[in-house]
């Protein structure tokens, strides 16, 4: 086996939760390691969100051409192609993956190809396709996500029998589909397959279509799809998906009445699964749930150090939310909620100290600025204490402010802010601040990093 270098933070799972926490963590300014088994993206970017949505769009084009007529618009043989159709879809998704991999790049995180296990709270092994190696990391984020979920009697063949991922690159038009799920996946796809001239049939375990919204909302969306000519069975119980040959067998019961449904292909969508296995989370101790793994208010399991974000810990299943958990996740590692004491001199303080800083390796400047140099601290006779900020050499942002002396619980806002916005040094300094007040000692300090602080010694 072999050691790789040691780093702050081991990513596992690059998708939308996982490479915005790597990036977040780069921008301040930790040592960051990802280890993905596939492309950059994860589930969204190669296989969910991004291509479904293209695929959505060239629906919704052929669709309106066909309707051209009623708006005094005519066009001669409306056709698709759905090979182009589907290369087209393809082709974003490698745009969007790849401009992942050059954020990697450009951030400075290294991106290793292979599957982790957890060891131990700082410790992750990566197989990769040539070796496995040891990761040190003070740090660990599991964003893996999830994957289709199988259900008895729904045993998938990845070719009559499908998955989202398979519907998003047939070649050939089914001419009849059904799909079994009627959330947000599913009915996207019956949309796109109905367009362009599919005979869809959608089955729903529970009462009504998109049953996590209103029930307002499912009704109209249910009776569009009805007079588009999808069919729509609702509390269908189904008992068995078997592939015959060249086309699928569904065996199901709904209002009362058992029924057989032939098509070309089937497509089941009824919902995902935590990507947890063979990860380690046993050894460590670390605890799970139905959905996934638990985590707290922060996103940390229950071993400190190890954090969890993302569609790995449960519903909402959530591109955007993910990628807010990665950044929240990553924040409360670097110390981003200000920290306030209410005693004498007042102490309030956010991000890093240098104590941290220096244990994981992040290389910073220093700005100063004593109390003992501000009028209005002087005119108040509460001259001790200071501000402190440092600085990330690299790009330059503000990654903590310490803060001892009169007001120091009031300013601390400013700072947690300029942290949030990656405020560098002359643009914290070159802000204008009113005088007399303790808050221009913040300008100061943020002057003093760069060599331009005008007042004090």
């Amino acid at each position: 086996m072999k050691s790789a270098s040691r780093t702050n933070l081991v990513v596992i799972g690059a998708g939308p939760g996982g490479y915005v926490a790597a990036i977040r963590a780069s921008q301040l300014g930790m040592k960051v390691t990802m280890v993905e088994k596939d492309r950059p993206g994860g589930l969204c970017l190669n296989w969910g969100c991004i291509p479904s949505k293209a695929l959505l769009k060239s629906a919704e084009m052929y669709e309106e051409l066909k309707k051209g007529a009623a708006f005094g618009i005519t066009a001669e043989k409306i056709g698709f192609d759905l090979s182009a159709i589907v290369d087209r879809s393809r082709g974003i998704s490698e745009r969007i993956v790849s401009g992942v991999e050059y954020l990697f790049k450009k951030y400075s995180v290294q991106s290793i190809k292979g599957v982790a296990r957890l060891v131990s709270p700082k410790k992750v092994e990566v197989a990769t396709a040539q070796e496995t190696l040891s990761l040190s990391a003070d740090l660990i984020v599991i964003a893996t996500g999830t994957r289709p979920r199988d259900l008895p009697g729904m045993a998938r063949d990845g070719e009559r029998i499908i998955s989202s991922k398979e519907a998003l690159v047939l070649k050939t038009l089914p001419k009849r589909l059904v799909v079994i799920g009627a959330g947000a996946i599913g009915m996207e796809f019956a949309y796109f397959y109905s367009c362009l001239g599919s005979e869809v049939t959608i089955l729903e375990a529970l009462p009504r279509a998109l049953p996590i919204e209103d029930d307002e909302v499912s009704d109209i969306v249910a009776k569009s799809f009805k007079r588009r000519g999808l069919q729509i069975d609702t509390d269908a119980r189904v008992a068995s998906v078997a592939r015959k040959k060249e086309e699928v067998e569904i065996q199901y019961e709904a209002s009362g009445a058992k029924k057989i449904l032939k098509v070309d292909i089937a497509l089941v969508a009824v919902g995902v699964t935590a990507n947890t296995d063979g990860l380690g989370l046993e050894t460590l101790g670390i605890k799970t749930h139905k959905n996934g793994i638990a985590v707290d208010e922060h996103l940390q399991t229950s071993v400190p150090g190890v954090y969890a974000i993302g569609d790995v810990i449960g519903p909402p299943w959530l591109a955007h939310v993910a990628s807010a958990e990665g950044v929240h996740a990553v924040e409360h590692i670097a110390g981003l909620n200000p920290r306030v004491i209410n005693c004498k001199p007042e102490v309030a303080s956010v991000g890093l100290n240098e104590r941290k800083a220096k244990e994981m390796g992040v290389e910073y400047t220093i700005g100063r600025f004593q109390f003992r140099a501000s009028g209005r601290a002087l005119a108040a006779g509460d001259t001790d204490g200071m501000v402190k900020l440092l600085f990330e050499k690299k790009y330059g942002g503000l990654i903590g402010a310490h803060i001892v002396g009169g007001e120091a619980t009031e300013m601390i806002h400013e700072l947690a802010l300029a942290i949030n916005l990656e405020a560098t040094a002359e643009e914290i300094g070159k802000t204008v601040h009113a005088h007399p007040t303790y808050g221009e000692s913040v300008m100061e300090a943020a002057l003093d990093a760069i060599g331009e602080r005008i007042h004090g010694a």
